[in-house]
C-alpha cells in the first residue's frame, strides 16, 4: 500500500492503522515522536501546538501532512533512516530540562534585545539603567499587529520589522558617535562622506592596522545586528503563537499599563514611564531629511542676497590698502581653552605673555567671541561661514555656496585689484578646487611647502614650520603689491599627541629636525586612556599654536602687518563637556593704530584674551561687519 493512498483513507481507517501497526514495521517517528513544544518550535512562527491555541493551529495541522498519523508502510519497504531532525528531537526527549532551559534563555535574550533596541538613546550619557526600566509603546503595537495577521504576512512583517529595528539601533550608535565628537546627530542626506574622513583620521592617529581592524569590526557588528534582530522578533512571535491566549492578554495588559502611565504622567528618574522613544527618533530623522531637502531653496536665496555684491572695487577695504592682512584659523581653539579650569591657566598665561610681547614690538590687539556653526569638527564649515557671511552648518550648504559666485572675505581683497591672495593649507593633501571660490591666487598645501619631517598624528605639518614656509615662500619676498593671506594652523587638531615644541626659527629648515621631536612625543593611544590627560594635552597643543603665531608676528611682522586670528570650533566633548557653548575667541592685531581705531565701536577687549562678557557674535556676521568697518561709506 502506498503512502499517497494511505492519506486518502477515511480518518477512522487511519486511526485504526495507527493503533495496530504491523509488528516491527512501525516507522521510527511513531516511536520517538517529538514533544509538542519542540515540534512547534521546529515548525517556525506559524506553528500552533494545541487545538485550543487559536485558528492558526487548525491551519498548520491542515497544511502539514507530517502531523497526521503515519501510514502503514508496505512490507517490502525498509524502515526509513533517522533524519537529523529526528536525532535532535530524540536528544530533546532525553534532556528535557536542558531543552526547556535553553528555550527560555533564548526567548529571554530575544526579549531583552528587542526592548533594548526600542529604548536605546541617541547620546552616550543617556545610556543609564533607568532608561530601560520603562514601557515602550512600539513593541506593544507590533505584537498586536503580528497576532492578527495571517501566517504569510506575519512572517514578512516580523522579518522586515526586525531589519528596520536593527537599522534604527545602528543609527542610534552612529548618533552617539556624532554627538560625542560633533555635538549633533548624523544627517542621513549629507554626512556619509564623514565616514571616509573618520577612517583617514583613525589611520593618522592610530595606524592603518588599527583603522582597518576597527572598520572590519564595525562591518561585522552591522551584519550580526541585522541578522540577530529579525531572528529575535521571529523567536518572540513563535512563542506568542504557541500560547496565543496568553499573548493576547499580555498585549492587552501592557497596552492598558502604557495608557495609564501616559495619562498620569508617571516618571522614573525624570523619564516618562510610558516611552515612545523609537517613534520619536524615526520622526526626528524623517523631519531632518525633509528639512534638508527644503533648505536648498532657502539657502540659494540667501547666497544670492549679498549687500556687498555691487560695491565698487575702489570702495572695498579702502581702510586696509597697503597693509599685509593675514587671516589665521587655529584648529579647535574654543572658549574652553580660555575659560575651562583644566586648560585655561596655561593658555591664559600664553595669551597674557603674547600680548606683552606684541606690545614690546609695537603691536596692539583687540579680542572678542564668535559663535561657530559646528563643534568638535567640521573645520571647513566654520571657515566657510566666517569668510562667506553665511551660516554653513552642513555639507549641502558647503557644496552649494562653494560652487557659487558669492563674494567671500578673502575674495573681496582680490576683487579690489590691489592685493595678492595666498593660502597656506597644511591640512590639504590632495587637489582642492574650492580654493578658487575663496579667491586665492596661489595655494601652498602639505605637498608644496617643502616639508621633509614627520606627521604629528593627524597634522601633516607643524605650525611653526607652516609659518616659516609662509615667510620663505611668500611673506618675506620683496613685492610692490600688498598681500592678503589665509593660513590654517593644524597642530592643535585632535588627538593632540604627539605635539611639536617650539625651536629656534633658524633651525626649522626643511622640517627634518622634527623627526627627533616626534619620537619624543606622547602616544595618542596612551593619552586617550585618561580624559584628564586628553584635556591637558589639548591645552598644550593650543599653547604651541599661539606661541608659534605670536613669535612669527614679533619676528617677521612690520608696520603694515594686520593679523586676524580665531578658532574654528570647540574641541570634542571629552575636553569641554556636552553642554559647552560653541564660542571661539577672535583677535585683531595691528601695528598701525588707525586699523584698530576703525573697530573701536565693536566693544572688544584689549589684548589677545577676550573678557568673559565681551561681545559674542554669530560667526556668519563677521564678514559684513569687517567689510563695513574697513570699506568706504556707500554714497
Amino acid at each position: 500500500m502506498s503512502l499517497s493512498s494511505a492519506h486518502q483513507r477515511p480518518a477512522k481507517d487511519q486511526a485504526d492503522s495507527k493503533e495496530q501497526p504491523p509488528p516491527g514495521d512501525a516507522p521510527e517517528e511513531a516511536v520517538a515522536e517529538p514533544a509538542p513544544e519542540d515540534a512547534a518550535e521546529a515548525a517556525g512562527p506559524e506553528a500552533a501546538p494545541a487545538p485550543d491555541d487559536g485558528p492558526d493551529a487548525e491551519q498548520t495541522h491542515a497544511e502539514d501532512p507530517a502531523e497526521a498519523a503515519p501510514a502503514e508502510p508496505e512490507p517490502t519497504d525498509p524502515a526509513p533512516a533517522p533524519t537529523s531532525k529526528n536525532a535532535l528531537a530524540r536528544w530533546r526527549e532525553r534532556h528535557p530540562g536542558v531543552t526547556r532551559g535553553l528555550s527560555w534563555s533564548l526567548t529571554a535574550l530575544a526579549a531583552v534585545l528587542v526592548l533594548f533596541a526600542f529604548l536605546m538613546p541617541e547620546r552616550l550619557p543617556q545610556l543609564t539603567a533607568s532608561r530601560f526600566a520603562r514601557v515602550p509603546a512600539e513593541p506593544i503595537l507590533l505584537a498586536a499587529l503580528l497576532l492578527v495577521l495571517p501566517p504569510r504576512p506575519r512572517r514578512v512583517v516580523a522579518v522586515v520589522s526586525g531589519v528596520l529595528l536593527g537599522l534604527l539601533v545602528l543609527l542610534d550608535c552612529v548618533n552617539m558617535g556624532f554627538y560625542q565628537t560633533l555635538e549633533r546627530p548624523f544627517h542621513p542626506l549629507f554626512d556619509w562622506p564623514l565616514f571616509s574622513d573618520g577612517l583617514s583620521f583613525l589611520k593618522d592617529s592610530a595606524g592603518e592596522a588599527t583603522a582597518y581592524g576597527a572598520l572590519a569590526g564595525a562591518l561585522l557588528a552591522v551584519l550580526v545586528l541585522l541578522v540577530l534582530m529579525p531572528l529575535a522578533i521571529v523567536r518572540l512571535v513563535t512563542v506568542m503563537l504557541r500560547h496565543p491566549s496568553v499573548a493576547r492578554r499580555g498585549t492587552l495588559v501592557a497596552g492598558v499599563v502604557w495608557m495609564t502611565c501616559a495619562t498620569l504622567g508617571i516618571q522614573v528618574s525624570g523619564l516618562n514611564l510610558a516611552a515612545k522613544d523609537a517613534g520619536l527618533r524615526v520622526r526626528s530623522q524623517v523631519g531632518m531629511v525633509r528639512q534638508g531637502l527644503a533648505d536648498r531653496k532657502v539657502f540659494a536665496e540667501k547666497v544670492a542676497d549679498d549687500p556687498f555684491a555691487k560695491v565698487p572695487p575702489d570702495r572695498l577695504l579702502s581702510g586696509l590698502r597697503g597693509k599685509d592682512v593675514i587671516f589665521t584659523f587655529i584648529e579647535s581653539y574654543g572658549r574652553g581653552a580660555v575659560e575651562d579650569p583644566a586648560m585655561a591657566p596655561g593658555v591664559d598665561a600664553v595669551l597674557r605673555d603674547g600680548t606683552r610681547q606684541l606690545a614690546d614690538a609695537g603691536f596692539s590687539a583687540r579680542s572678542g567671541w564668535l559663535t561657530s556653526p559646528v563643534t568638535g569638527g567640521g573645520s571647513w564649515l566654520a571657515h566657510t561661514t566666517f569668510l562667506s557671511g553665511l551660516w554653513v552648518q552642513d555639507q549641502q550648504r558647503y557644496r552649494y555656496v562653494s560652487s557659487s559666485d558669492r563674494m567671500t572675505l578673502t575674495s573681496a581683497f582680490k576683487r579690489t585689484g590691489d592685493f595678492r591672495t595666498v593660502g597656506m593649507m597644511p591640512g590639504v593633501t590632495r587637489a582642492w578646487p574650492e580654493g578658487k571660490f575663496f579667491g586665492l591666487d596661489h595655494i601652498h598645501d602639505s605637498r608644496s611647502m617643502g616639508y621633509q619631517g614627520p606627521k604629528f598624528s593627524w597634522s601633516p605639518v607643524p605650525d611653526q614650520y607652516t609659518l616659516s614656509a609662509f615667510e620663505r615662500l611668500e611673506h618675506g619676498k620683496a613685492s610692490n603689491q600688498p598681500m592678503m593671506s589665509e593660513i590654517i594652523l593644524t597642530s592643535s587638531h585632535n588627538p593632540w599627541a604627539p605635539i611639536p615644541r617650539m625651536i629656534d626659527w633658524d633651525r626649522v629648515g626643511d622640517g627634518s629636525v622634527y623627526d627627533a621631536i616626534e619620537k619624543e612625543g606622547k602616544d595618542p593611544k596612551e593619552v586617550w586612556k585618561d580624559p584628564k590627560q586628553v584635556r591637558q594635552e589639548y591645552g598644550n597643543a593650543i599653547q604651541y599654536s599661539l606661541k608659534s603665531l605670536v613669535e612669527f608676528v614679533t619676528k617677521y611682522g612690520n608696520e603694515n602687518t594686520v593679523l586676524v586670528f580665531l578658532g574654528d570650533h570647540q574641541p570634542v566633548s571629552t575636553v569641554v563637556g556636552v553642554d559647552a557653548s560653541r564660542d571661539v575667541p577672535i583677535a585683531i592685531v595691528a601695528h598701525d593704530p588707525k586699523v584698530l581705531d576703525q573697530v573701536s565701536g565693536w566693544g572688544w577687549s584689549d589684548g589677545l584674551q577676550p573678557e568673559h562678557d565681551a561681545p559674542v557674535w554669530r560667526m556668519d556676521s563677521f564678514r559684513d561687519r569687517f567689510l563695513n568697518a574697513f570699506s568706504a561709506p556707500r554714497p
